[in-house]
């Protein structure tokens, strides 16, 4: 059998995009961690601290959550779920709504100009 050539399926701009975040942030995430830290990562001994404080806030956590009503707790779980524009999308979506703001707006200034002018003729005659 003939090996059949590898199609490679184009990434789409939101793949590109979710690819360079995870790149960024690895990068972050291992210039953050100083030589102290990994070692304590290495020990388990940032583990053993975590276990103990969320051994020691459950009942905390408990509470608040009879407290709060539900609304706040899914909005603030859906809003860690979203994907973050970053600087640069930001900057050339708002550019984008920006111009087509213009241009719109422009649009609907020509039509109302024309439509003035008709029905000044029109219906002032």
């Amino acid at each position: 059998m003939a090996n059949k050539p590898r199609i490679r399926k184009a990434l789409s701009v939101g793949e590109k995009a979710e690819t360079a975040r995870t790149k960024i942030e690895v990068r972050k995430k291992s210039s953050k961690l100083s030589k102290f830290g990994s070692r304590l990562l290495k020990a388990g001994f940032l583990s053993r601290v975590i276990r103990i404080l969320v051994f020691i806030f459950w009942p905390l956590k408990k509470i608040l959550s009879w407290l709060v009503p539900r609304y706040f707790i899914n909005s603030w779980r859906e809003v860690r779920q979203v994907t973050w524009p970053t600087r640069i999308e930001t900057r050339r979506l708002t550019l984008a709504v920006l111009i087509f703001a213009i241009v719109f707006g422009s649009l609907v200034a020509g039509v109302d100009k024309i439509l003035d002018e008709v029905f000044k003729k029109v219906i002032l005659k």
